[in-house]
């Protein structure tokens, strides 16, 4: 069976509803220490490859903790580090870095111009849709439907996340909007919308 953008993007904000429950903020700040040696302090990570977590939406952040902790995606520091992590834990961690702001990142000025064109308007001619469809103009996701914040992300990050979805080595339910979407890029197309989205602040 076939199944459309539209109908994924329809499960996403279905189980998005579903799922989030709510944390306790001050809860998921003392529970976030061992969080902070990769993801920084404040949520905003130093090391390039390894995500910003401030001001990601709530829904999104506990629903990759918790595929994280049943093996549905596969890191293997994330695996351990989420092991051990109960139901109310994930919320409130979700809840804290959800409460942070995020820092601006740098783009790489040469590759704007094309990252904008990708993100604004996708590659018609390889039926790739516009990142702002999902993840809004200004980069600040959707938290209902689970569809991330990207705005100010590292692009090391983005870029490898997108190469992921397109070996599907990101392959489940709800990353099949991301599978289709990457499989049809190039790797200098998603350098180029990489660079851009860490300059979107």
């Amino acid at each position: 069976m076939k199944i459309s953008i539209q109908m994924l993007i329809i499960w996403c904000v279905l189980v998005g509803q579903t799922l989030w429950a709510g944390g306790d903020i001050e809860a998921g700040k003392s529970k976030s220490a061992a969080c902070a040696a990769c993801h920084g302090a404040d949520g905003n990570s130093m090391n390039p490859a390894w995500p910003k977590l401030a001001g990601q939406g709530a829904p999104y952040i506990y629903s990759q903790l918790a595929m994280f902790k049943d093996g549905t995606r596969q890191n293997a520091l994330m695996a351990g580090q989420a092991a051990g992590l109960s139901d109310q834990d994930m919320h409130d961690l979700a809840a804290y870095y959800a409460s942070l702001t995020g820092s601006p990142s740098a783009a790489d000025p040469e590759l704007v111009k094309q990252g904008e064109s990708i993100y604004r308007g996708g590659i018609a001619d390889k039926e790739v849709a516009a990142c702002m469809a999902c993840h809004s103009p200004s980069g600040a996701g959707n938290p209902t439907a689970q569809f991330p914040k990207l705005s100010g992300q590292h692009a090391a990050y983005t870029a490898a996340q997108l190469k992921a979805y397109r070996s599907m080595e990101r392959n489940y339910p709800a990353a099949q909007i991301m599978v289709k979407v990457a499989e049809r890029m190039t790797d200098a197309e998603i350098q180029a919308v990489a660079e851009y989205i860490a300059g979107l602040h």
